[in-house]
């Protein structure tokens, strides 16, 4: 059992055809949440996510908005069903604005109009094909950034997603990676995954789309959250709403520190957590981080009534 719990969202790669289908025929909150998307988004969100029939929904123009909502649906449900608060939030890349949401840092169809933005800003600053992103396993830090850096040459790739220990994204320039990868397979890494994404996220490639964020982030309304929030770039809670702002931006060029933002929550006393969003992604990462911190994932109705019998009241 536990006393102090902490939410994490997750962000791209999580998405699925049919996602949270399930969990909307007990949670009224889901179907509501995806409508709210529709008034502002000018499309049906609900509708690409359970057929997809135009094939769109891994775009990452339409992944984006969608986990958005997922996470903040599937939050709204556990609360409605009389899930206890958090004392911390977190989320993976795109989730981050997910927590801000839930945290009362950002009004939901602020961030939708700003998840929105962010991923065509992404989208536009590498062209497609240009950029890529790998999966790093078996290999520590150091080897995983000592590959790069070789692998480097005249272009760009650094590692971006500090996700677990020994699985590191790397991202950059298409040849850069492909370079890296080679080069860290050399260095004793078990497996180098080509991620089938279209936009190199989090590496400096992405700073022409940070500017640009920064410019709409600056008409946002902007709140301090009830709720802390760890930030991806350094694992902290802001102080102020350009605290929050500023942390936006810069997760745009820089890497996801996860192992970090987990680490930082048991040190704050979380020792149990909660995955709002459809999958398991984070929950497979963190019981590579921290195999003593119980984890609940919640995306269907079995899962939810699991985690309120354990964490509801605390």
């Amino acid at each position: 059992m536990t006393n102090r719990f902490g939410v994490i969202f997750p962000g791209q790669g999580s998405q699925s055809v049919g996602m949270l289908a399930e969990l909307a025929l007990s949670c009224s909150e889901i179907r509501e949440t995806f409508t709210e998307a529709a008034d502002v988004l000018g499309y049906d969100l609900w509708d690409v996510v359970q057929t997809d029939s135009a094939g769109t929904l891994n775009m990452t123009t339409i992944t984006q908005p969608a986990m958005l909502a997922a996470g903040v649906a599937v939050w709204r449900c556990w609360r409605a069903r009389g899930g206890a608060q958090a004392a911390l939030m977190a989320g993976h890349s795109l989730g981050e604005y997910s927590a801000l949401v839930c945290a009362g840092a950002l009004d939901y169809p602020t961030a939708l109009s700003l998840v929105e933005a962010r991923a065509r800003y992404m989208q536009e600053a590498v062209p497609e094909g240009q950029g890529a992103m790998a999966a790093i396993l078996g290999l520590d830090d150091e080897g995983v950034q000592a590959a790069c850096a070789e692998g480097a040459e005249d272009g760009v790739v650094s590692a971006v997603n500090f996700n677990a220990p020994g699985q590191v994204v790397i991202a950059g320039d298409s040849a850069a990676v492909e370079r890296a990868q080679a080069i860290a397979l050399e260095k004793g890494a078990k497996k180098a995954i080509p991620l089938p994404v279209s936009v190199p996220s989090h590496c400096s490639l992405m700073e022409p789309a940070a500017r640009r964020l920064k410019d709409k982030l600056k008409a946002a309304n902007v709140a301090v959250p009830t709720i802390p929030v760890l930030h991806n770039v350094d694992a902290r809670t802001s102080q102020s709403a350009g605290d929050t702002r500023n942390a936006l931006v810069e997760q745009l060029s820089k890497p996801v520190r996860w192992v970090d933002t987990i680490r930082e929550m048991q040190a704050q006393g979380v020792d149990g957590l909660m995955e709002c969003g459809p999958g398991r992604v984070l929950t497979g990462l963190n019981r590579r981080i921290e195999r003593r911190m119980r984890i609940f994932p919640i995306f269907d109705s079995t899962s939810l009534n699991k985690a309120l019998a354990e964490l509801a009241g605390k």
